[in-house]
């Protein structure tokens, strides 16, 4: 049975995101004072009395406002709703019910869905500042505060009554996030991948802020697909929203198994490009390059190895990193993305067998030995694989502190041309031999 899906809904500055946050158990959204923080749809895993669901955090609808954004806004909340097993409509008990109240509430009832009425914002329960909301005959609100978490627990014992049953997934999937600056399509290769309209794309820059959380299924592999905001220079994050939306994707990183970088091929790598593919690699994590709007890009034959010898030149472990050339607009190789996360996924996984390590090391040695310091005979003994995920090849030696950087290095280029390990990091320690 899939996984039941739980989205809130409501008018903007309700205090949607601030319940998110507190039923997810974690700073998960962005919550700021400003209306219209939440602009896409933001999926989470959540649990509550051995029951799991999604929980979707959607924009605030703004019904009388023919402004682009607020319209995409209009259009994500309806797929919220035609997606999702229970809404919690949520209201505000401190401004009281407003004519957008009624009109949401309208909208729930022609939806057909099963939906609980959540009056956000009431810090003491003894509190009769929600009656009025009984006026919108949705049965009793459920008081609640998001701030200080009253009420939570009475909100979620409704929740999993109402949701159908579903085992909790331990693991969910292979976690693929999807990074990058601003505005080189990120959302539009992820909406591809999905083949439907997920994501808000806008032509203004930063349309995504929050990491985006997205599941699919391929060839029987399950995977959340991690949008994420753009990041840019630190001195252009000037405000609280990029700020936080930059954070955010630093521990979309950190929560990733892979990485795939997206670039304008038009404007070529920059050097905002370069670190950002350093944070995931420096992170452990796999990388994959993904170059977007190749069909604007005039090219001949030689123009792909030429445009990823440059990147490997800029930063050499960009050199170990498969590279696809892709069109979110025409589709052009944009399902090759999957193919590559998946083997990504596997050489990161790959596992040598000592002896193979031993034999690998030996022929590195007959061919260079590490060089000697003053006085001290360095010695390598043996090595072996001690880690997956990324790979960790442990070498042991008389004195592991005495080995160069230069030399390490030619240690893992020698590793690397034996197995691989395509898409991963790979690291090398030096170890003092065993008693």
């Amino acid at each position: 049975m899939s996984t039941p899906v739980v989205a809130l809904i409501g008018r903007p500055n309700v205090g949607k995101s601030a319940l998110f946050n507190r039923i997810v158990g974690a700073n998960s959204a962005i919550v700021t004072d400003e209306p219209g923080t939440t602009r896409d749809r933001h999926f989470a895993r959540a649990e509550w009395g051995g029951k799991g669901f999604w929980l979707v955090d959607t924009g605030g609808l703004v019904e009388d406002s023919d402004l682009p954004m607020n319209v995409e806004i209009r259009r994500q909340v309806g797929e919220a709703i035609e997606e999702a097993d229970l809404l919690l409509f949520v209201v505000d008990a401190k401004t009281g019910l407003t004519p957008s109240d009624y009109r949401i509430a309208e909208i729930l009832r022609e939806s057909k869905r099963p939906w609980v009425l959540v009056a956000n914002k009431v810090d003491d329960p003894s509190s009769t500042d929600f009656y009025e909301f009984y006026n919108l005959g949705a049965g009793d609100p459920i008081p609640v505060s998001a701030a200080n978490g009253k009420g939570s627990g009475d909100l979620l014992d409704a929740v999993v009554e109402r949701i159908p049953e579903s085992p909790i997934e331990e693991q969910p999937g292979l976690r693929v996030a999807v990074i990058g600056r601003p505005n080189v399509g990120k959302s539009s290769i992820v909406n591809r991948l999905l083949g439907e309209e997920r994501l808000v794309v806008a032509e203004e820059a930063g349309t995504t802020r929050d990491a985006i959380d997205a599941p699919l299924v391929y060839h029987g592999h399950p995977m959340i697909f991690v949008d994420t905001a753009g990041l840019r220079r630190q001195s252009k994050v000037d405000d609280g929203i990029e700020f936080y939306s930059s954070l955010r994707t630093r521990r979309a990183i950190e929560r990733a198994d892979i990485c795939v970088l997206v670039l304008d091929a038009v404007e070529g790598m920059h050097v905002q490009d370069l670190k950002i593919a350093a944070l995931a690699w420096e992170a452990g994590r796999g990388l994959i390059v993904v170059v977007n709007k190749w069909d604007l890009k005039e090219k001949d034959d030689k123009t792909a190895p030429h445009f990823q010898k440059e990147a490997a030149e800029k930063a050499p472990f960009l050199g170990f990193v498969p590279f696809l050339f892709t069109s979110a607009v025409t589709g052009q190789r944009v399902t090759r993305i999957l193919d590559e996360v998946l083997a990504v996924d596997e050489e990161r996984r790959k596992r040598i067998p000592t002896s193979e390590v031993n034999e690998t090391l030996k022929a590195l040695l007959a061919r260079r030995q590490p060089p000697q310091a003053a006085g001290r005979d360095v010695r390598l003994n043996y090595a072996t694989q001690v880690e997956v995920a990324p790979p960790v090849i442990a070498v042991f030696g008389n004195h592991p502190d005495l080995v160069q950087e230069h030399y390490v290095r030619y240690l893992h280029n020698g590793f690397r041309a034996a197995w691989g390990f395509t898409g991963s990091p790979l690291l090398v320690v030096m170890r003092g031999k065993a008693a």
